[in-house]
């Protein structure tokens, strides 16, 4: 089981009893929309962003994002970490019928995809901030970001990492950041070009 010290924030109670079964750490449901107009549970989230640190783990649809998106407006301060799940078609086991969007969400995600997306965002290990970081400008030479087809080809580089498409290009920058070195990024981005060619 991993030992996770920050309190993890996600939408419901199935993706708070499938984390519960391989993680140790507190475990924060939204209760999805709730959290909007729930100012004790906000209360609450900010907290622990302020004391151990937060990580949200929403579902990689709309609904999840734009939680997502709230939270990270509503913390002020504190430390907020993001996890992101795969986008991974099919329906949980519990349902009749999958989401609007066809997705799986965090209760439906294999224990294994759940352990690599902690590993990706790294919170597993004590992190040190060597060497350079991956900048916009990277992200922009590489012809993930403000070029013509950036969207397509940052998207392809998400899916190959087992990231949501979903994801901005600013929360695509601080994931890489968090997954890998710069010369790891430039390395991966340069093979990627030269593949294309």
């Amino acid at each position: 089981m991993l030992q996770i010290k920050q309190a993890i924030i996600v939408e419901g109670k199935y993706d708070k009893i499938k984390l519960s079964s391989i993680v140790k750490a507190v475990i924060i449901p939204t209760h999805g929309f709730r959290i909007f107009k729930d100012a004790e549970m906000l209360a609450l989230i900010r907290h622990y962003a302020e004391t151990t640190g937060i990580i949200i783990l929403t579902d990689s649809d709309r609904a999840g994002f734009r939680i997502r998106s709230y939270l990270k407006g509503a913390i002020p301060n504190g430390n907020i970490r993001n996890i992101y799940i795969p986008d991974v078609f099919g329906k949980e086991k519990r349902k009749e019928k999958a989401s609007a969007e066809g997705k799986l969400g965090v209760e439906g995600m294999d224990a294994k995809v759940l352990r690599e997306a902690f590993a990706k965002a790294g919170v597993l290990s004590e992190e040190t901030t060597a060497g350079e970081l991956i900048t916009k400008t990277d992200l922009y030479l590489a012809g993930l970001n403000g070029t013509p087809n950036s969207t397509h080809r940052r998207r392809a580089m998400q899916q190959q990492l087992g990231l949501p498409a979903m994801l901005s290009a600013a929360a695509f920058l601080d994931i890489l950041n968090s997954m890998m070195t710069r010369e790891e990024f430039l390395q991966m981005t340069d093979t990627q070009l030269t593949e294309e060619v």
